[in-house]
């Protein structure tokens, strides 16, 4: 292995939106390459060992900081909460696995000492989410604790190079086709978290630990021929190809992309390689990190399978199994293309399903600059992300569809459930994605209070906005010196009329169609504003196999039809992973009438009010909100919409 030092960290960040910065970045005397330009074996004009250059890439976390408004405070929200985990309780199981004494107090949940899971957030998601709050935010503390939890997790490391809060047994049984809950899939959470580690906080600990990690699953896995280990693959095994394919972008062994290829599983990836979705009767968050990991499969090798698979996924999950709020599985599992109707349960929409879909456009847009795949970005971000958070950090597993039901978060020690994990690393890296650039353009991709810094181009960028409360967003440009570059604003799908963008106060004669970016080219100079108006309006989503059920949404946001809280407590609100209402007084799925057949027609802006909406000519009045505003009341996001007649 060629030694990378400080320089190795490269695009594989394109998972977190990292790749994009061609130098390597000093914070706090910590150097660390995002993409760095690196004497490392290079083609088809490639850097280090990717083979297919991004259309645009993403900013590095670590050059945009976010400013006010609903994203930051998520993120310090979630900052909290990493800080209240003790150390010692995270290791304690890896502890026991490994002989070695521990006095700590077990967690409980998902990582109890009785769960077959346990380690997948402690040794994983734990070190990825602070990872990814040290490069977002620079947060020195963070790091160092995080860095100590990898030194403690080393001492537990094997000799044969396994690590897990799990013994080795686990694997006998999934070898022996024993009942055994996914010892792959938390295996994969904790080299990624280690290897996150190195990536962002520059621990070489961590990147050896994620490498024997990686070694005892390549001496595992030799003993199967090919049809034995397809076989092994029907048991879960998160985002082993992806984390695989990682490692090999960082040491460029080759026996990384071996054992990322034998880790697809062909009765799932072929036909999407010939566009078929088969994708009815799946564990829906099973599979979306495999599909991961053939994007990661095709940015290091050029290979158009992966390209398809990833590429058609994307696109057919999107358009034949995503709710209005962009959210995608029900009881964890997909149903027919189109067929949603019968599909609104309270264990709709797994939180891990969005963020992976998330992960997943990153990929698809960094190649294709499609606006639209950010329009859905967006609809995730405001609608299922936001809003599964509480005051306190707590986090939700499933956003319920269920008319009359409601949100349910975990508890601080006791809960670590999958979409625990995934939340503490979405709210660690809310200022990804929100602009992207190819050697020419800046792209403006979302509209978020955030700073960015353009050290190639020797320029800052300050957007000022309270969107989605504000209606548009303001930015202010700040090149060193005049700049010729070309700026591109995303237009959203729901930006049907009344946009207009200024440049220092002069309206812009540019083409803002829906779903495009809109084009400013120019010389910039230092203190440049650009003022984009993005009014909002009433519009309606309906399910595809059932158009008298529909969704009532302004702008992006999902509106949700307050319905009070009878019979919600604490407890049910506090613990369990999905709300739980059998022996609760069931409500019926909201109805209004209106000339037009469309949910919207019957709903107005309450004059005075930000984001509030009430029923209008209906017998029944009724309010709403954002989704992602309501908490501890009952709720539905779909209406019953009959047609009056005139």
């Amino acid at each position: 292995m060629m030694d990378f030092d400080h320089y190795s960290r490269r695009r594989f960040l394109a998972s977190a939106a990292q790749a994009a910065a061609i130098l390597a970045i000093t914070r706090n005397g910590v150097a660390f390459a995002q993409d760095a330009v690196l004497d490392v074996p290079r083609s088809n004009n490639s850097i280090g060992y990717e083979k297919v250059a991004w259309k645009v890439q993403s900013f590095p976390m670590t050059q945009v900081s976010l400013r006010s408004g609903p994203l930051l405070d998520a993120m310090e929200i979630n900052r909290r909460y990493l800080n209240l985990l003790p150390n010692d309780r995270l290791v304690h199981m890896f502890r026991v696995t490994a002989g070695i004494p521990s006095s700590a107090e077990p967690f409980g949940g998902w990582e109890a000492p009785d769960c077959e899971l346990r380690g997948h957030f402690a040794g994983g998601h734990y070190l990825s989410a602070c990872a990814l709050m040290y490069s977002s935010t620079g947060d020195e503390a963070l790091r160092s604790k995080a860095n100590a939890l990898v030194a403690d997790l080393a001492k537990c490391q094997q000799p044969n190079g396994y690590l897990g809060a799990y013994p080795e047994t686990f694997y006998d049984r999934l070898k022996n086709h024993q009942k055994v809950w996914a010892p792959f899939y938390t295996y994969h959470k904790i080299m990624a978290g280690h290897l996150d580690m190195y990536v962002h906080c520059g621990n070489k600990q961590g990147l050896k630990t994620s490498e024997q990690m990686a070694d005892w699953a390549d001496n595992w896995a030799k003993q199967f021929n090919e049809e034995e280990f397809q076989r092994i693959l029907r048991v879960e095994f998160g985002g082993m190809t992806e984390v695989l394919f990682n490692l090999y972008a960082v040491t460029g062994k080759e026996k990384y992309v071996v054992l990322a290829r034998r880790f697809g599983k062909k009765s799932f990836f072929d036909p999407l390689a010939e566009r078929q979705d088969h994708l009815a009767g799946l564990h829906a968050n099973t599979h979306i990190p495999q599909v991961i990991g053939a994007a990661r499969g095709y940015e290091l090798s050029d290979d158009a399978t992966y390209h398809t698979i990833s590429d058609y996924f994307l696109h057919e999950v999107i358009d034949e199994h995503t709710y209005a709020t962009g959210g995608t599985s029900n009881g964890e599992g997909w149903q027919k293309p189109g067929e949603l109707a019968n599909q609104l349960g309270p264990a709709a929409e797994e939180c891990c399903c969005s963020y992976n879909m998330m992960k997943l456009s990153r990929h698809v847009h960094g190649w294709t600059a499609d606006p639209r795949i950010m329009d859905y970005y967006e609809r995730l971000l405001f609608n299922v992300r936001l809003g599964t958070q509480d005051k306190d950090g707590m986090l939700m597993y499933y956003v319920s569809l269920k008319p009359g039901y409601w949100k349910t978060f975990g508890t601080p020690f006791e809960s670590f459930w999958c979409c625990t994990g995934t939340g503490v690393e979405e709210y660690s890296k809310a200022n990804d994605a929100i602009y992207s650039h190819d050697a020419d353009s800046l792209y403006v991709n979302l509209f978020i209070g955030s700073e960015l810094q353009w050290p190639q181009k020797k320029l800052s960028v300050v957007q000022e906005t309270n969107f989605p409360q504000e209606e548009g967003t303001t930015l202010t440009l700040n090149p060193q010196k005049p700049t010729e570059m070309a700026l591109k604003i995303r237009i959203p799908y729901w930006a049907t009329k009344d946009v207009v963008i200024k440049v220092n106060g002069k309206t812009q004669k540019i083409a803002t169609e829906p779903s495009t970016y809109a084009e400013i080219k120019r010389r910039w100079v230092k203190g440049d504003k650009v003022e984009v108006s993005l009014p909002m309006s009433l519009h309606s989503s309906p399910l595809p196999d059932d158009h008298t059920i529909q969704a009532a949404m302004y702008g992006p946001l999902v509106l949700a039809a307050q319905m009070g809280r009878e019979g919600l407590t604490h407890e049910r609100i506090y613990g369990p992973n999905g709300p739980r209402g059998r022996d609760m007084k069931q409500l019926p799925m909201p109805e209004v009438s209106s000339t037009d057949g469309n949910a919207s027609s019957s709903v107005e802006v309450v004059p005075g009010q930000k984001l509030k909406f009430r029923t209008i000519g209906q017998p029944e009045g009724m309010h709403l909100i954002p989704l992602y505003q309501l908490m501890d009341e009952r709720y539905s996001v779909y209406w019953k919409v009959n047609r009056k007649t005139v």
